[in-house]
């Protein structure tokens, strides 16, 4: 079979095995594009690697003979490029969901791919911005440009994110025919999941401040969050926007957008919040990834006592 310069120099049957996967990825599991994009990468990376390893020879009926000395020459390799833990371990994910669905398909024995284990990294917890610091972002990001309805426009997106706990791809996935916002939205989150999230007045009143002021007619069926031009936002410029008013604030590097909705969820923590209602707020599928919140929680009470706490500042 001969090889795709556009696919890492794989052979045609290694390319239209990766398609076939991707495309069952898709239709069974409504993987996000984005993420049918990471996939395609690593394990297009991944058999490239073994291609040059064992030669031109290798095809699709070679992955059954491949062993954990194999899988560990290329781990090593990753590393030696430069490739972090946390990154390594989502490439070897993506190789191994690969790796059983062609095992299954072909009928042979992968334990040798299967049987590689993640590097272990430290996770990260969230760091989320004080309530304060929260406001001064929206109303620092509100003051960022000369025209006043792109104010209104990014402050009504980080009021979204911080008020709703919205990732920003759920926010700018809004369209016209979800104003006036209610009371609810319906927000479709990763894996196609939906849930219902309480809209909070100050953010009704910011997406109807940028409705009013836009001066594009927002369609029903079209981006409820418009560029300059009138096309759909790009998520990089709110990126831009945060970054530059959280330089201006004086603010840590870590106030990303995504840092408003762990804000969101860590303020409702302090307050009381039930941690399986936050979970369902937030559209997390496992628990544990929104008890990552309690850790951020902990560790904050564990500063304040130390710093307070005679006997703590006395040992």
């Amino acid at each position: 079979m001969t090889a795709s310069p556009a696919s890492g120099g794989l052979t045609d049957g290694l390319r239209m095995a990766i398609a076939d996967w991707l495309d069952l990825e898709r239709a069974l599991k409504a993987v996000s594009e984005n993420t049918i994009t990471a996939y395609r990468s690593d394990v297009t990376g991944w058999l490239s690697f073994l291609m040059h390893h064992h030669g031109d020879g290798f095809g699709t009926g070679k992955i059954a003979d491949l062993t954990i000395t194999d899988m560990r020459s290329w781990m090593a390799s990753e590393r030696a490029r430069g490739l972090g833990a946390r990154s390594l371990a989502r490439s070897l994910s993506a190789v191994k969901t690969f790796t059983r669905w062609i095992a299954e398909r072909d009928g042979f024995d992968a334990t040798g791919v299967l049987s590689a284990r993640s590097p272990k990294f430290g996770k990260k917890l969230p760091r989320p911005l004080t309530a304060d610091a929260a406001q001064d972002m929206i109303s620092t990001v509100e003051l960022q440009s000369t025209e006043p309805w792109i104010n209104t426009r990014d402050a009504a997106v980080l009021t979204l994110l911080y008020g709703c706990g919205l990732r920003i791809s759920e926010a700018l996935s809004l369209t016209g025919k979800d104003v006036p916002l209610g009371e609810i939205i319906h927000i479709v989150g990763k894996g196609n999941k939906e849930r219902i999230v309480p809209v909070l007045p100050v953010a009704r009143r910011a997406v109807a401040d940028y409705v009013r002021e836009c001066p594009y007619n927002l369609e029903a069926n079209q981006a409820l969050f418009r560029g300059k031009r009138g096309g759909a936002l790009n998520p990089r410029l709110i990126s831009k926007v945060t970054e530059r008013a959280r330089m201006q604030l004086g603010l840590p590097s870590t106030v990303t957008p995504h840092a408003m909705r762990h804000s969101f969820a860590t303020h409702l923590l302090n307050a009381g919040g039930d941690l399986r209602a936050i979970q369902e707020l937030l559209g997390h599928a496992s628990l544990s990834t929104t008890q990552a919140y309690t850790a951020v929680d902990t560790a904050r009470l564990l500063e304040v006592y130390e710093a307070a706490h005679p006997r703590a500042k006395n040992a």
